[in-house]
């Protein structure tokens, strides 16, 4: 389905909002439940079609899972050898998490398997997860270039390896140490900068013992996964587009409920105030093993800045939303070290520069980030390229264009923020379906 956004300029964003559950704890939290032993209950499930992927390929592999049902699911684990044959091709939608993820559960697996997705899924670069897994014992295909469907061939046995990353990834990650469960003896994933830590934190929910060294986390092999309850906050990525929103508007008033703020995500938060926004971090408190807060931002006057290396991966998933807010500062702001943002669902980089080009703006992309130069722009057409934040980024940079703003190729936006349009509208921005 071909969906369009048309923005109006100007606006402010107002009131007390609550964003989508947490994407990346959703997706864990159906995968962990499964294989543990026992009945997992999950409250603040995200219902977008990336977590729904995930839900739908372990009903396929054998377990029983109720809901969701107003965020909420029940999960019927089978324990780590309960998971059956699926009889056809799991089809994993636009999610990424959920196709890297898998492999790394799977390859411990007695039968084979298939993962597929999306024509934007089959696009992505695979071969940076199947190469650690192959060299642990597993045997994956690949298709074409690396990239999907994945050949899964099952009864492998795995050895644990240690594993120095060549790129920060927390997919890459997540999958080696899911493997890992399955593996002989230890298994331990050393990054070259931290990453989000959503798999170490629910492994240990589960009861499984988790070795962190520095930059290193180490799972050993056969451990057994009791079953729990699961509290998913709201998705910080989400809330990114509307504290870009309320930070680039002036006399706007926005306050995010219940935003999951690992220290591993936070570098948005951490990089809008190196730019002279005005954001409050109130009430933390814990939830389900993670800490949340609620985020309170204001329209304030920004500055370019040289974004620091070491917070670019923990901000990578809402660097298209910083993009606009670099868009709105005064004077030039250089975002390195993002080289990840090339292989997300789209080359956000390029696509970025793309859509802040055609509004006018100078914007130059780099091998691993961007270059933006703010000032005034006016309205126009931005392709998001089927790509949800590149989609809800340009959504938001119509706050301040002097023109409507019109964004194509959006129907992924219910991939991660269902509901994306009318919480938006609720909260000010002048957006409409055509």
């Amino acid at each position: 389905m071909s969906v369009t956004y048309q923005i109006e300029p100007g606006g402010v964003l107002k009131g007390r909002i609550r964003v989508p559950g947490d994407k990346s704890l959703s997706h864990r939290a159906i995968m962990l439940g499964s294989i543990a032993q026992g009945v997992t209950r999950i409250t603040g499930f995200l219902e977008g079609e990336d977590a729904i992927a995930t839900l739908n390929a372990f009903r396929a592999l054998g377990v029983s899972i109720e809901g969701p049902t107003r965020g909420n699911v029940t999960v019927h684990g089978v324990g780590l050898r309960g998971l059956k044959a699926p009889g056809r091709a799991l089809d994993c939608g636009n999610a990424g998490t959920a196709m890297r993820l898998l492999a790394g559960l799977l390859a411990g697996q007695s039968f084979d398997c298939e993962l597929t997705g999306d024509e934007s899924l089959r696009q992505r670069p695979m071969e940076r997860v199947a190469e650690p897994l192959n060299r642990m014992g597993a045997r994956i295909e690949t298709g074409k270039g690396g990239r999907p469907p994945l050949k899964i061939h099952g009864a492998r046995k795995l050895a644990g390896i240690r594993y120095d990353m060549p790129v920060a990834s927390a997919q890459v990650k997540s999958a080696l140490l899911l493997a890992g469960l399955y593996a002989e003896g230890r298994t331990c994933v050393t990054e070259p900068a931290p990453t989000r830590d959503h798999t170490e934190r629910m492994l240990q929910a589960f009861g499984c013992a988790v070795e962190k060294n520095g930059n290193t986390v180490c799972v050993r092999g056969g451990a057994k996964l009791t079953a729990t309850a699961i509290e998913v906050p709201a998705d910080i990525s989400s809330a990114a587009f509307l504290m870009a929103g309320a930070s680039i508007a002036p006399g706007s008033d926005i306050t995010l409920e219940h935003v999951g703020i690992n220290p591993t995500r936070t570098g948005a938060i951490e990089i809008l105030r190196l730019m002279g926004a005005d954001l409050q971090v109130l009430n933390e408190r814990a939830a389900g093993g993670e800490p949340v807060a609620d985020i309170r931002v204001r329209g304030s006057t920004l500055r370019g800045v040289e974004v620091p290396r070491e917070l670019a991966a923990l901000a990578i998933d809402e660097f298209p939303a910083l993009f606009i807010v670099a868009a709105n500062a005064k004077g030039t702001t250089v975002v390195t070290g993002a080289e990840e943002l090339r292989v997300k669902e789209s080359d956000r980089i390029q696509v970025m520069a793309d859509g802040l080009q055609a509004l006018g703006l100078q914007a130059a992309p780099t091998r691993d980030g961007m270059r933006i130069t703010g000032g005034p722009y006016r309205g126009g057409v931005v392709d998001s390229h089927g790509d949800h934040r590149v989609a809800m980024a340009f959504a938001m940079a119509a706050l301040r264009a002097s023109a409507a703003v019109t964004v194509s190729d959006c129907a992924n936006v219910a991939t991660s923020f269902p509901g994306f349009v009318e919480l938006a509208r609720s909260a000010g921005l002048k957006i409409s379906l055509v």
